[in-house]
């Protein structure tokens, strides 16, 4: 026994993770990365023009969130991957197929609110993605249970994303809604 696996009992299977574990965790971060090299200067103070939401984080944590959130994803996509016994036949077809969809939409997602700056279209591929993570957790389930709850995360920063593209796409079609600063007056 090594002195790893005597302070960590699963580092025997992280072990066993390599190489497969790390291209799934990897390959979700193409839509970051993607987005990044699309816009970089775009990305920072794109939305400063429109009413900033008190709750919503600067750009580059919502960047950092997406990336951490596609990391555990990714890992839960290797679990359904490995639990249905690793290749890609057809017994994979459907749940790895459905994996692959969510994530082209939600690199497409994060296209449309960071480097085309259209809200509205981004929150309609979000909705459509919080289906299709849900779709998928329910598909999950019974092949690994915690490759499953590892989405709900997901689902709660989709529901956080939507909100604030919902709010930037209301602002930007009905600037009535957005609050004035202290001492102005709408006209």
């Amino acid at each position: 026994m090594s002195m790893f696996s005597a302070l960590h009992p699963d580092f025997a299977s992280l072990k066993r993770m390599w190489p497969q574990g790390v291209i799934f965790v990897a390959l979700p971060q193409m839509g970051p990365i993607l987005v990044g090299l699309l816009a970089p200067h775009r990305l920072s103070g794109w939305c400063d023009s429109l009413r900033k939401l008190p709750w919503c984080p600067p750009y580059k944590v919502l960047l950092l969130v997406w990336t951490a959130i596609y990391s555990v994803m990714g890992y839960a996509s290797y679990l359904v991957w490995k639990n249905m016994g690793g290749g890609f036949g057809r017994p994979l077809a459907l749940p790895l197929g459905l994996y692959i969809v969510q994530l082209a939409i939600s690199w497409t997602a994060l296209i449309l609110f960071f480097t085309v700056h259209t809200p509205g279209l981004a929150l309609l591929h979000l909705l459509l993605l919080y289906g299709l993570v849900v779709s998928m957790a329910l598909i999950w389930h019974p092949i690994n249970k915690l490759a499953a709850l590892l989405l709900l995360p997901y689902l709660a920063w989709l529901t956080v994303t939507a909100s604030i593209a919902y709010r930037l796409w209301r602002d930007s079609l009905c600037p009535e809604h957005q609050l004035q600063p202290t001492g102005e007056k709408s006209g």
